[in-house]
């Protein structure tokens, strides 16, 4: 008659479906602290590159615009270490230029162009001109157009409290800069606000 020996060592592990899945998670845990807690430490990942600032006002209300109609679906904003992205977008993207973004806006896909050192490439006009119709300048582009941003008024009711935010991540906002943000965008378009932070972009590293 066969005797049944009770499993032992990896073989108890390789069948027990609850066994294997606690020390996969506890696994992953371990490396993941192991891996991610040490970068809250870093001097290179926690505090500003040289030469960056916080959003001002108007590029604070752009940045929110830019998330509100979903740029970051099509664009991304980090260059990565490769030859091939350096050669054509710039030096490549470091945590230090990225403190005072919250959420970050890195994304992964590159329907059009990566925007990480955008900032000061093309003028204003163009950025105006490119949003209302892409196709003006680029024939063969799939982006929406965005004449709406034309018409539609900067909301700066809303600024002080979403810079109030911002600080209490990290951004060094005075009050004085804070009561002063609705004033600062009075009679700006959306569109303006877009393209002021559009050209902000990548400015600190070049």
């Amino acid at each position: 008659m066969a005797q049944h020996h009770a499993p032992s060592g990896h073989e108890r592990i390789e069948t027990s479906n609850f066994l294997m899945i606690v020390l996969i998670l506890l696994t992953v845990a371990v490396g993941g602290l192991v891996e991610i807690v040490p970068l809250f430490f870093q001097r290179s990942t926690t505090q500003p590159v040289e030469g960056l600032k916080p959003y001002t006002a108007l590029q604070v209300a752009g940045r929110d615009i830019y998330v509100r109609e979903g740029c970051y679906n099509c664009h991304s904003q980090m260059i990565r270490p490769f030859r091939a992205e350096t050669l054509r977008y710039g030096p490549y993207s470091v945590a230090g230029e990225f403190v005072y973004d919250h959420p970050f806006q890195w994304g992964s896909k590159r329907t059009g162009p990566d925007l990480a050192r955008v900032g000061g490439k093309y003028s204003d006009e163009w950025h105006r001109l490119h949003l209302v119709n892409p196709r003006d300048l680029v024939p063969e582009s799939n982006m929406p157009a965005y004449p709406w941003l034309q018409r539609n008024a900067v909301d700066g009711d809303g600024l002080p409290v979403r810079m109030k935010a911002l600080r209490l991540l990290g951004a060094p906002y005075s009050d004085d800069e804070i009561a002063k943000a609705p004033e600062e965008v009075k009679g700006k378009t959306e569109m303006e606000a877009l393209i002021a932070y559009l050209q902000v972009l990548g400015t600190a590293r070049k």
